[in-house]
């Protein structure tokens, strides 16, 4: 199977001491869809945020793609190709206040990508349409929900069609009853089996049902690998830890 994440001996240390992240090793395969679980200050998002060098690993190597980045040596360039490779959903959607929802979808393939603007209008008209949002096409961020919001961040995430899509708690800033709307698009997207995605969530239920692999973190490394019926469904065989971090949030 093509592997379209390949993550190796990965640390990040913020005061040269405190391990965030501690010699993480990982492949992820073309289509695959990733959950990734555990408790707050574990390390999944910094995890997420290194594979798009958001975030600067302080050892180690990662490849999205075609493009491989060593922490220990690495040039500007080699960071912007690899930030091409993938597209982040952030928590806290991260659309420009000033920009309405087609324009936020738009802005990348114009500035970044230089298409004209009559492609990337058209672009955006399509992916505003597939997550549900294309009646809100000329609405601004302010006149939007959380959940609308969040589903634009997802059209314009999908507009630069990355390998690799990395969602870091996309619910998690939401109110409760918006919740639904936006785990129902990334379901969609899950089921279409056409992207690559790793995805921080706090939604066991959800990461149970849209995941093919499910990835446990605990001090900041990979306590538990496996299927979703291996992580969720029978977690103490897989470690005591486990069990108490899904016991703990099933409450």
């Amino acid at each position: 199977m093509e592997s379209m994440v390949e993550v190796r001996g990965l640390s990040k240390t913020f005061d040269g001491s405190t391990y965030i992240l501690k010699d993480i090793d990982l492949n992820v395969a073309k289509n695959e869809v990733v959950a990734i679980l555990g408790p707050s200050g574990t390390g999944k998002s910094t995890l997420l945020r290194c594979l798009n060098y958001l975030c600067e690993p302080t050892a180690g190597s990662v490849r999205v793609g075609s493009v491989t980045v060593d922490a220990a040596r690495h040039t500007g360039s080699q960071v912007r190709l690899l930030r091409r490779q993938s597209a982040m959903v952030f928590q806290s959607y991260n659309l420009f206040k000033n920009k309405t929802a087609r324009e936020n979808v738009m802005e990348a393939l114009v500035t970044v990508q230089k298409k004209s603007k009559a492609e990337a209008e058209s672009i955006a008209l399509r992916l505003l349409e597939k997550v549900g949002m294309l009646d809100r096409k000329d609405y601004y961020p302010s006149k939007m929900s959380g959940g609308q919001q969040q589903r634009v961040g997802i059209a314009r995430a999908l507009a630069v069609n990355p390998n690799v899509l990395l969602f870091d708690e996309p619910t998690s800033a939401l109110d409760p009853e918006l919740v639904g709307e936006v785990l129902n698009t990334i379901r969609q997207l899950a089921e279409e089996e056409t992207s690559t995605m790793l995805l921080v969530t706090h939604e066991v239920r959800f990461a149970r049902n849209v995941a093919s692999r499910i990835l446990f973190m605990e001090d900041g490394h990979i306590a538990a690998d496996g299927t979703p019926e291996q992580i969720i469904d029978n977690p103490g065989s897989v470690s005591p830890r486990l069990q108490q971090f899904l016991n703990f949030v099933s409450k």
